[in-house]
């Protein structure tokens, strides 16, 4: 065929492979993760001006926040995915949730991910949100850059903050910067590779670039712009870092330190220094465990899998698009792939590289990238997709929901768009959504980690599909699969102490008042297990 693409050999796929770094940023909300988001791709050239969260108030909006509410909010609800090159890399940037309520969609993402840059505000440290996606994070052994934001406001000390990442997280600490005062007084950094300082000067808005001075230490600008005691400290601090343990990328790949970065993502202070190190030390992709052995990422068969599906990105065409992370090999537009779940064969002939929500037929993908696949009803998430034999990767797992309501369609005329909604937004595994066993009712019942995705789910229907609805939340505090001896499940006190549901994939779910019904029933009936995370 004439649009098939050249052969290509073994090395020139090494180094295609080697050349991809694929991360997400983590954080607690309000850290400053989309604001650093914005000024890397500004650094990489991938966008002119910068949509900070500030700028949201004069409508402008991030270009990583596509979904409307994301606009109006100002947060980040949905994961996106922003590709761009920087320095003979090219970067596949997973921007995740801070929010709480939207962690299960961080959770899905990190599975996606070879590294992760944990954003950390100077003046609160490491908060909740941040422990727990870091703790994601060394269950799958995903290597940790760390960036201190907002240096340019009232910090804690930079040295206790080192205390408390070792402390909290349990990582060795090593700055590869140190910040020139904090706050009002903040300079900029002292590079302790090059042993150079980089002064910047703040720009209007801080919609651009900011230019950067290179100078040494005892430059007399450094010392007019803080007090005799910071300026003190700072000498003293400096010298105190050599007897910090070295910088060890080794031990950085398994995990046991992590890289610190001090700056301000909002003045751009410190951002580029940290891009630069962060494209020569972050992994490029490494192997996935399969049902088969891990899959090397250097072998010629295309393999990747879902982890991720959005409904009506763009919702003129009301697609549905499933990304994919390209595990091994090169991936070829219009190549025919084995898909075992189905056990179909499936074309995939329009395959997309993304940012935010613009995006763009691409022809070739290696290992390492993310493809989106639009408008196919066969794809789910976790599902495993590969040129070769037939094998499943590690399934991503699903977390029990903590949060439950009936959702009541209030216009019966719109029931078959009530229901196709509803299916398209549960494909995305945001929620789930359950019936009632044995009951009259046929109301769904939502389920979610957060409660925040209830108000998602009824602004998305209304928006997306014209469908106006009315939430009736239920008590139960938690949901477990149930499985077991059928005869020991029907004895199970169901319509007393908790609700018998089943999922979409007709399994039995029981939702629980509270975790002391849950100890109790498990404990009466130890032949049935109650699953947390399926």
């Amino acid at each position: 065929m004439s649009d098939e693409l050249p052969p290509i050999t073994p090395k020139m796929l090494r180094e295609a492979i080697d050349a991809r770094r694929t991360f997400a940023i983590i954080s607690h909300p309000d850290a400053g993760k989309t604001t650093l988001t914005e000024k890397l791709l500004l650094y990489g050239n991938a966008i002119h001006l910068a949509g900070s969260v500030r700028a949201r108030r004069n409508q402008r909006s991030a270009t990583s926040d596509w979904m409307a509410m994301e606009r109006e909010r100002g947060i980040s609800i949905t994961s996106t995915v922003l590709q761009f090159p920087y320095k003979g890399r090219m970067i596949n940037l997973l921007d995740t949730p801070g929010h709480a309520d939207f962690s299960e969609d961080t959770y899905r993402t990190l599975m996606a991910a070879d590294s992760a840059v944990m954003v950390l505000d100077a003046a609160r440290g490491v908060e909740p949100q941040t422990r727990k996606l870091f703790e994601v994070c060394r269950d799958r052994g995903i290597p940790i850059f760390t960036f201190v934001n907002k240096m340019d406001r009232p910090a804690e000390d930079p040295l206790a903050l080192l205390d408390e990442i070792e402390e909290v997280l349990g990582m060795q600490p090593v700055p590869m910067n140190w910040p020139i005062g904090e706050g009002n007084s903040f300079q900029g950094v002292f590079d302790r590779r090059s042993e150079q300082v980089y002064l910047y000067d703040r720009t209007v808005h801080n919609q651009t670039i900011s230019p950067e001075t290179i100078t040494t230490l005892d430059d007399p600008r450094i010392e007019a712009g803080l007090s005799a005691t910071q300026f003190d400290d700072l000498h003293t601090n400096i010298m105190l870092l050599d007897e910090l343990a070295a910088f060890d990328l080794d031990a950085v790949l398994r995990g046991e330190q992590t890289p610190v970065y001090y700056g301000s993502a909002l003045t751009n202070f410190g951002v580029q220094l940290f891009l630069d190190d962060f494209v020569e030390f972050a992994p490029g992709p490494d192997a996935y465990p399969s049902d088969v052995g891990d899959i090397d990422p250097y072998q010629p068969e295309f393999t990747g899998f879902v982890f991720k599906i959005q409904a009506n990105m763009n919702p003129r065409h009301r697609d549905s698009v499933a990304f994919l992370r390209i595990c091994s090999g090169r991936f070829e537009r219009n190549t025919t792939v084995k898909h075992p779940r189905s056990g179909k064969a499936i074309k995939l002939s329009r395959p997309y590289k993304f940012f935010a929500e613009s995006r763009e037929v691409v022809d070739e993908a290696f290992a390492g990238d993310i493809i989106g696949l639009p408008g196919s009803r066969y794809f789910g998430i976790g599902d495993t997709i590969s040129a070769g034999d037939s094998f499943n990767f590690a399934p991503i797992p699903r977390f029990p929901a903590e949060h439950f309501a009936r959702l009541i369609n209030l216009d019966v005329s719109k029931q078959k768009q009530f229901q196709k909604g509803l299916e398209q937004l549960a494909t995305e595994g945001a929620m789930q959504v359950l019936y009632e066993a044995d009951a009259q009712r046929r109301d769904p019942i939502l389920a979610v980690v957060g409660v925040l995705q209830f108000e998602v789910v009824e602004a998305r229907l209304l928006d997306e599909y014209g469908v106006t609805t009315r939430r009736e939340m239920l008590p139960h505090q938690l949901s477990r699969w149930v499985e077991g001896p059928e005869a020991q499940i029907d004895l199970l006190p169901w319509r007393y102490s908790m609700m018998k549901t089943v999922d979409d994939n007709g399994r039995l779910v029981a939702l629980f008042s509270s975790p002391h019904e849950l100890n109790f029933y498990a404990e009466k009936y130890p032949e049935i297990t109650f699953r947390g995370i399926a």
